[in-house]
């Protein structure tokens, strides 16, 4: 896992197999938020919905994340 700073001096892990710079943002969101729906990642990330199914349709195949109803959660 990569180690990261967040804004309250708490060190967050990154899986290293994450090489887009957008789904560490994504897992990121997701770990600091526990879930949302894609609407809430499009308004707060300034993402489109397009871009963020594709994202999350990755992390959900490699076991990162999980999808209930609408809601996604890290695994």
């Amino acid at each position: 896992m990569i180690e990261t700073e967040s804004g309250m001096g708490t060190a967050m892990t990154l899986p290293p197999e994450l090489q887009s710079p957008r789904a560490k943002l994504v897992y990121l969101y997701l770990r600091t938020n526990e879930r949302a729906t894609v609407g809430e990642m499009a308004d707060s990330l300034g993402m489109k919905k397009i871009s963020l199914y594709s994202i999350l349709k990755t992390l959900r195949k490699r076991e990162f994340v999980a999808q209930r109803g609408e809601e996604y959660r890290l695994t």
